[in-house]
């Protein structure tokens, strides 16, 4: 089989497009990059849909974190403390633990006029319940992360706005909002590359791959189980992951610029990535 042919059946398989069989003998190369980087379809979609609902949930946290509510400001140091404090991988763990326990025709919830009935069978699988713990982690890590960038927005730019008669809504989505994130940004970006590289641990906790549709991961060990050679696959994996290292360190990067456009380029914050080899 032809390189060609074989990206035509299996680019997609992961998503449940192409050819439904693996390969069983005669492993290839080019196999094994095109089966792994299939799989890699759902380490990106883990990470973008994880860092995109994790974003607000972070913003939200940040200003919970800072409110003069004692109710509200102890939610959000807990939320923070509960998910920076405990492994990912006890929190996969635990979570689909307590997703199994639902029942699995649904939850039904009153409102009063009326019942919706929520189904509960989809938190059990990869797609969504891996996505939520990827979220609520990501949103406390980057909650903390925006809590000291908003302490550190400078005072005069606050009584600038002050005096310009800006206050509530507007002062924070001009002046508050665009200096919070200018100053988080190259913190931010650790975060995202190190949520992407997060995302190679759903294929160790319970959340099981839907009809064989695993992430890369899932392809890697395959090949390494059936040529009893770990030395191709993992490498092919990395560099995958490599690859989608530059790519978050691009835009990001762009980002960054984008932000601090107004500054001159002695002032301007520089992206320095420090990857933690424990979390």
């Amino acid at each position: 089989m032809s390189c060609a042919q074989t990206f035509h059946d299996y680019a997609l398989r992961s998503i449940g497009l192409g050819e439904r069989l693996l390969p069983r003998t005669d492993f290839t190369l080019c196999d094994q990059f095109v089966l792994i980087g299939s799989g890699m379809l759902w380490n990106l979609y883990f990470g973008i849909a994880a860092l995109a609902m994790g974003f607000f949930l972070a913003t939200a946290v940040a200003l919970g974190r800072s409110s003069q509510s004692w109710p509200v400001r102890k939610a959000s140091e807990w939320f923070i403390f509960l998910f920076r404090g405990s492994p990912l991988f006890i929190q996969f763990f635990l979570a689909y633990q307590a997703f199994v326990l639902l029942p699995r025709v649904g939850v039904d919830i009153p409102l009063g006029v009326a019942t919706i009935s929520v189904q509960t069978s989809w938190l059990t699988k990869a797609w969504l319940g891996a996505v939520i713990v990827l979220f609520l982690n990501t949103a406390a890590y980057s909650g903390e992360i925006f809590y000291g960038a908003l302490r550190a927005v400078p005072r005069g730019e606050l009584e600038a706005a002050d005096a310009y008669g800006l206050a509530g809504w507007q002062k924070f989505r001009r002046i508050t909002w665009p200096t919070l994130l200018r100053l988080a940004w190259p913190a931010y970006t650790n975060e995202a590359i190190f949520l992407f590289h997060a995302t190679a641990l759903v294929f160790f906790t319970g959340f099981p791959a839907w009809r064989q549709e695993g992430d890369a991961l899932y392809y890697a060990n395959y090949f390494a189980d059936k040529t009893f050679n770990p030395f191709i696959p993992y490498p092919i994996f990395a560099f995958y992951f490599i690859l989608l290292t530059l790519t978050v360190i691009t835009v990001f990067g762009r980002i960054n610029r984008r932000l601090n456009r107004h500054l001159a380029p002695s002032e301007r914050s520089r992206l320095k990535i420090r990857l933690p080899l424990v979390r």
